[in-house]
């Protein structure tokens, strides 16, 4: 597999991998949506200064107000972070 390959299957297996624990194994409950920022994105993590800061995330996570977030809310958070990090470096390189 290529590296963007890898990358994709592995975006699909650490969702899998916290969707599974509780309720419907295509949607992260808070909890578990909580769970993988911390684990798989700690770094970004240490940005978040209170909890209503992460409560809002998870509500722009939301788009269909199932109080849950499914694979494609999960990508869209993932697409975003990815652009942020991206100008972060684009900007530090100038």
């Amino acid at each position: 597999m290529t590296n963007l390959e890898t990358s994709m299957a592995t975006i699909i297996e650490v969702f899998q991998k916290y969707s599974e624990r509780e309720g419907d194994r295509h949607k992260l409950k808070k909890s578990e949506l909580k769970e993988l920022l911390n684990d798989e994105l700690p770094e970004l993590m240490t940005h978040v200064k209170d909890q209503a800061s992460l409560d809002s995330l998870m509500e722009s996570l939301d788009t269909d107000g199932d109080a849950e977030c499914d694979f494609q809310e999960f990508m869209t958070f993932i697409a975003m972070v990815t652009v942020c990090c991206h100008e972060f470096f684009v900007h530090e390189d100038e």
